[in-house]
């Protein structure tokens, strides 16, 4: 039996089709799932018992079960679901002042190394399935009892590691019928899956798109993300190239500040040299701090120079808002300290 949640409009009218009935039923179904929130097809009105009795055979509703929520002074909520394999998962609800943001995991765990970050401290067991990615939006909308306006695909795992799943979760999202949440209010990251910027660059949707670069030379990136082992800097700054010209959109570039390792006068004007032409937008973040880990978040002194730098080399940059300091805020560090205990 298969999760409805992950189902997008096209396979839903291929389903019904197939069985026989019009493709509009789709558009129905849809709006019962994701406008009136149903909880059993019994609760469908506008369609025959006989159908309800086959979607009830060949669909399940799925839910995610929270394990635990922590809630920061800032607003921000980290929410640690277990799917229902028993695996768990955490999703970040964050509040602005646009609206509310959701961060979703896409992986259980991470088999990319990246040596600052906690959630390669588990190694991936498995690629989330798309509803299992679709619930988390869903739950946590609920859970909070927000409307999610916005998500980033940025929790545990490399999204383009899990590519199918997460083009699907994305569909599902943007539908007009569903969620609708705007494509340019989706925010994809990858540590840098070459040949995946490249395939998601005939992507149709307006979805955007994020590096995590955190370094701004091969040797220094090496230290801390083994992925550039085997896509260096120069293969990675090429397929972004490609992909701005293909799509027209500028670029995210995600850069920890690490004290010591990346963020020098030296760093930040080799970084301006590597993005020299290219439509991007900097985002500075300041490190949630790993116990296991031994990095240590920039000086607050070093962090406003580095900024001052790309700014008065006219790079487009911004210094990050610290958000849910007070809790496990790193990425993955709940699950894990969940599962050390």
């Amino acid at each position: 039996m298969q999760s409805i949640y992950g189902y997008t409009e096209d396979m839903l009218k291929k389903y019904l089709t197939d069985m026989g009935q019009k493709p509009f039923r789709a558009t129905q179904l849809i709006e019962w799932i994701y406008r009136h929130k149903i909880s059993s097809f019994d609760e469908i009105t506008n369609m025959k018992k006989d159908f309800i009795l086959k979607l009830k055979e060949d669909f399940s509703i799925d839910t995610l079960e929270c394990v635990t929520n922590q809630k920061s002074s800032d607003g921000t909520q980290k929410f640690l679901f277990r799917l229902s394999d028993g695996n768990l998962i955490e999703t970040v609800l964050m509040c602005h002042d646009y609206g509310y943001s959701v961060c979703v995991t896409t992986q259980v765990g991470c088999n990319m190394g990246c040596q600052f970050c906690a959630s390669g401290m588990k190694k991936k067991l498995r690629n989330l399935e798309a509803h299992e990615i679709v619930l988390q939006v869903l739950t946590v909308s609920k859970l909070a009892d927000v409307r999610v306006s916005h998500v980033v695909v940025m929790g545990i795992g490399e999204p383009f590691d899990n590519y199918d799943n997460v083009i699907s979760f994305l569909k599902i999202i943007n539908n007009p019928l569903g969620l609708e949440i705007g494509a340019r209010h989706i925010t994809v990251s990858t540590c840098g899956l070459v040949e995946k910027i490249y395939e998601y660059a005939e992507f149709d949707l307006q979805v955007n798109l994020a590096i995590s670069l955190h370094a701004p030379n091969n040797e220094t990136r090496n230290q801390i993300m083994p992925i550039n082992k085997a896509y260096p800097i120069e293969e990675l700054i090429k397929a972004i190239r490609y992909y701005i010209e293909k799509t027209n959109r500028r670029v995210t570039i995600e850069y920890i500040l690490l004290q010591g390792l990346n963020d020098t006068k030296s760093h930040a004007n080799e970084l301006c040299d590597l993005l020299h032409g290219l439509n991007v937008y900097v985002n500075l973040i300041p490190y949630n701090e790993v116990i296991e880990k031994p990095y240590k978040r920039s000086k607050k002194e070093d962090m406003v120079t580095f900024f001052d730098i790309l700014k008065k080399r006219r790079i487009n940059v911004q210094l990050r808002r610290e958000q849910g300091g007070d809790i496990d805020a790193a990425c993955g560090q709940l699950r894990s300290k969940h599962m050390n205990k």
